[in-house]
């Protein structure tokens, strides 16, 4: 059994939609506590920005885009959008992890954004077949094709 059919059995199961669930809950509920505390421009997030070189007003972007996200990914269908919503989240923890990096923070600043990006990732490989189906939901492309 090849990779995709073994991922395709697992989402399809009632364990694989635990799973998938779980770790979207998961991702949802900490990207979006923490695009919250960048909207509302908490002290300590403008002094974390300020620590890796950024402006504070890069709070109320990146804050917006994870609410943003977020409701993607928990929104039913638009498979496009939720496809740029998890390649979104990737730049954005990625980014944060090597600011981190970059400045010579401890691992721990580091792995915090990796963590949650392993959720992020752990939803996005297991998300529903039907869910990804780009071509298939404009019917124009396949005719186009």
């Amino acid at each position: 059994m090849n990779a995709g059919n073994a991922t395709a059995t697992l989402t399809a199961s009632r364990g694989g939609k635990l799973l998938y669930w779980a770790s979207t809950g998961f991702a949802a509920l900490a990207l979006a506590a923490i695009g919250s505390t960048d909207l509302l421009r908490l002290p300590a997030v403008i002094e974390g920005l300020a620590h890796l070189g950024y402006p504070a007003y890069f709070a109320t972007i990146l804050g917006s885009w994870k609410l943003l996200g977020v409701a993607a990914i928990l929104a039913p269908g638009l498979p496009r959008l939720k496809e740029w919503a998890y390649v979104g989240f990737f730049f954005t923890l990625t980014g944060a992890a090597l600011s981190h990096a970059i400045v010579g923070d401890p691992i721990s600043k580091i792995a915090v954004p990796l963590m949650v990006l392993a959720l992020v990732g752990a939803s996005r490989a297991l998300l529903p077949a039907r869910q990804t189906r780009i071509a298939e939901s404009r019917p124009a492309l396949r005719a186009a094709a």
